[in-house]
């Protein structure tokens, strides 16, 4: 009986102390169990992906694997922006969601894309109101989610008579940025001649606009809003002629640009889908390329006005 009392005692006092000793390191105890949380979420960061057979893959989104998706991009504030849309991408076919960018520049948007490329459980829709858009808005999902395009872009007409007084692509910038919206907000800006202006944006900013735009520069104005259907912009035509020496001292005088990167020294390789820009003369997609027997090549050239 004494025996399975003292038994009993040490039993009671071994719990106390291991009590009062859980008390007492408890930031330690937490600590490590966030740690060990920690370490066991960032192991399991998996997303669920779907091949052409509909049989479901796993597809770990570790920081290695996007540091290798990044592989190749040039630029590090287009880096940053392409793995801030690649982690959300990620985010939306994980979650069976659908999740829309603000407007991207062209240098964002094409290392995006052929990012995109190399992902099977993502898909990407990107829209900027016309063709020929520079800036775009991409929404990002799974693709069973993502069947359609979604409502994301509007379209305003600025208008007054600027036949006197005519407003440059910076006048019609700026008095639309002087209202307090952020550039990321706004898409391309669609000169009109002496009728104003068309305007790409985002939907929840259509009737701010319409009540706070009323003046470009100098010139009262109205804004109102168009379907995307009615944007008036210039179709693609023939490319313009530069003489070879002339586009040398432009290059070198850095008024030449491939895909928005500015060229600086000559005997860059075209390939087809590359937009060649050269300030003051606009802007040329490279077409198809064809090569004859004789070793010649015929470049198909398509310019934005």
């Amino acid at each position: 009986m004494a025996a399975a009392a003292s038994s009993f005692g040490t039993t009671c006092r071994l719990r106390r102390a291991a009590q009062a000793f859980a008390i007492s390191h408890s930031h330690i105890l937490r600590s490590n169990a966030n740690l060990s949380l920690q370490r066991n979420f960032c192991s399991h960061l998996t997303v669920s992906t779907s091949s052409a057979s509909g049989v479901s893959q796993t597809v770990q989104a570790l920081k290695g694997e996007v540091d290798l998706l990044l592989k190749g991009v040039g630029e590090r504030s287009v880096m940053k922006e392409v793995k801030h849309i690649l982690e959300m991408a990620r985010r939306a076919s994980l979650k069976r969601e659908i999740l829309h960018t603000y407007f991207l520049t062209p240098p964002v948007l094409k290392e995006y894309m052929q990012v995109l490329e190399k992902l099977a459980d993502v898909k990407a829709i990107a829209q900027g109101g016309y063709p020929q858009a520079e800036c775009c808005r991409i929404s990002v999902g799974h693709p069973e989610e993502l069947a359609s395009d979604p409502d994301i872009i509007s379209a305003l007409s600025i208008t007054r008579n600027f036949l006197f007084e005519p407003c440059s692509h910076g006048d019609f910038l700026g008095s639309i940025l002087g209202t307090g919206i952020v550039r990321e907000k706004l898409g391309d800006i669609i000169l009109q001649g002496e009728q104003g202006a068309q305007i790409i944006v985002v939907p929840e900013l259509v009737e701010f606009l319409m009540s706070t735009l009323v003046k470009v520069r100098n010139v009262p104005a109205s804004c109102t809003k168009i379907p995307l259907i009615s944007l008036d912009y210039e179709p693609p035509s023939a490319g313009f002629k530069v003489s070879r020496s002339k586009l040398v001292d432009m290059i070198s005088n850095g008024d030449v640009r491939i895909n928005w990167i500015h060229v600086t020294t000559k005997g860059t390789t075209l390939k087809s889908g590359d937009i060649v820009s050269v300030s003051g003369k606009g802007r040329l997609k490279i077409g198809e390329i064809n090569s004859s027997k004789k070793g010649k090549f015929a470049v198909e050239l398509i310019q934005y006005l």
